[in-house]
Parts: C-alpha cells; structure tokens; sequence
C-alpha cells in the first residue's frame, strides 16, 4: 500500500513538473512575441525627414549628378537604363524622358507635402495648391505643364546607390486626377527613405531656388554646392559632364557658367547667405556658409580626424 502511494506521490510530482515547464514556456514565448511587437516597424510608419518650410528636402546624389539637368526646355531624349554622371560615391542608372530643373521643382514640392505623413499613405492636393507652392499662376497652360511633369516622374525609373543605401523604383509611384476638383492622389514608394539617411540629403533654401527660376544652370549649380559643406574645386570639364549640360562648346560653356555662378552669388547673397565663386584657369573654387547641419557634420569630422594624444 504504501509502495504503491509513493508511487502515485512521484507521478503526482512529475505531472506537476512538466506542467510548470510548459507554463514556462508558454510564458517566455508570448514574453519573446511582446519584444518582436515592440521592435517591429511598420510600413506606415516610414516617413522623410522634417525639414523647415522655406526648405525642400532633396537627396544629394539628385543634387551630385545629371539626373536632373540643366537642360533647355522642349523636346525631350528618352534614354534607357543609361548611366548618369555623378560624382564619386554616387551610382545612378536611368530610363525615361530626361529630367530638367523645372522636373525637380515639381519633385521637390511633392516629397514637400508628403514629408508630414507615411510615405505609402495616400497625398492629396489640388492643383492650385500644388501651383502655389511651386510660386506659379493657376493658369491651364501651368495645369498642363505639371500634368506632363507628374505624368513624366510616374514613368520613370532610376536605380540610385549612395555608397550603401540605394532605391531603384520610380520617382513617384502613383498620381491619379480627379478632373473635376482638379484633385491630385500621390503615393511616394516607402523605399525612397533610404535616399534621405543622415548626412545623405540637403535642405535646400527655396526662396534662392525660387530667385533662379528659369535660369537652369544656376539652379543645378545652387543645388549642387548646397548640398557640400565645404566645397572643393571642381573643373569647368566635370561640371559640364555632372549637370547633363548640352552645350558641346566647353569655351561656351565657362562663360554659360561664370554667368550662372554670379546669379547664384546674387540670390544668395541676398537671402542672406553669401556665396563667392572664383575660376581661374580650369578650376571652379566656391566658398559659402554652411547651414547649421552641415557645421555639425563638419565638426564631427574634425573631431575624428583629431588624432588622439598620449
């Protein structure tokens, strides 16, 4: 009898035991599924970096190349995967219309309005307000032209690599009209946040971008040494090759860009922002006042190539 009770006892305990374990197993699991909750992003959540409103947020390796040109209006090339110039450390492959200036006001100002939200959420504007922001009349002929603009970017497709982060995709994933409100749907691909990683993007001051309008290449110049801190000099020769210019005389060229850089000086200068520019010989040397990002990442790069002391 009591054999057989210290048996009943152990299995008793036993039971006990493996119950506990599973309890605890249990536990640890949804403990490990709470931890996977809280570290898990979803995609709406993605959204650009805020920037100030008399800004536009646009990623260098747009501002470092050819992508948008300082091309003359009308007719445009369509081009298939091609190589874009650009500067060291920037890959892009492109295939569509050729992009000018007049293509990055309209991007600038879409990525503007969708800054403030997810980026695979829905964006929507009318063309007035979209019009507005750009600092043009809400004419048809306007209408028109940022339908061909929006129309252009959707069929796009770019492949960009900013040394480890890259996006290939369009540049605008989907517009669609409502013809009587004359209402636009946006949606911006989320991918595209890889573009604006720290150090990897410019805050470009819209009001000297706005003074430049109509002036191509003094927009892609005040883009491109915006978008550096401290400029180094860059040959008349890679600038005619890294802002997609169609001018084939490079003589014509270096007063095309001598010309350029003294509106850029002008409309800087007059928002407060000096920009000094100088060629001699073949060399372009730019000096200009850095933003306040951009002392910060100057600093930081003077504090690590601080060598340490013993």
């Amino acid at each position: 009898m009591d054999h057989r009770e210290t048996q009943k006892e152990s299995a008793a305990r036993s039971l006990a035991s493996l119950l506990s374990k599973v309890r605890h197993a249990e536990a640890t699991a949804r403990e490990q599924k709470g931890r996977e909750a809280l570290i898990f992003v979803p995609t709406t959540s993605i959204q650009l970096p805020l920037w100030p409103d008399l800004s536009r947020g646009v990623p260098n390796g747009m501002l470092r190349s050819a992508l948008f040109g300082a091309i003359r209006r009308g007719p445009r090339r369509y081009v298939e995967r091609m190589h874009i110039n650009s500067v060291e450390g920037v890959r892009i492959y492109y295939t569509g219309a050729r992009l000018d200036q007049g293509d990055l006001d309209v991007w600038e100002t879409v990525l503007h309005v969708a800054r403030k939200q997810a980026l695979n959420d829905e964006c929507h504007i009318t063309a007035y307000q979209m019009l507005k922001l750009l600092g043009k009349t809400d004419t048809g002929k306007n209408r028109d032209t940022l339908d061909r603009r929006l129309s252009r970017m959707k069929a796009t497709a770019v492949d960009v690599q900013l040394e480890r982060h890259g996006y290939e995709g369009s540049l605008i994933d989907v517009v669609h009209r409502d013809l009587e409100t004359r209402k636009y749907c946006i949606r911006l691909n989320p991918k595209l946040r890889a573009l604006f990683e720290k150090d990897q993007w410019t805050a470009v001051d819209w009001n000297v971008r706005r003074e430049l309008d109509g002036q191509p290449l003094a927009q892609w110049l005040h883009g491109f040494y915006a978008s550096h801190a401290k400029p180094y000099p860059y040959t008349v020769t890679k600038l005619h090759a890294l802002c997609g210019s169609e001018n084939p005389d490079l003589h014509g060229f270096k007063r095309d860009i001598r010309k350029a850089l003294s509106a850029v000086s002008a409309a800087s200068t007059g928002h407060g922002q000096p920009f000094v520019a100088d060629i001699r010989g073949n060399l372009v040397h730019v000096e200009k006042t850095p933003s306040n990002s951009q002392r910060r990442h100057l600093s930081r790069r003077a504090t690590q190539n601080v060598s340490p002391t013993s």
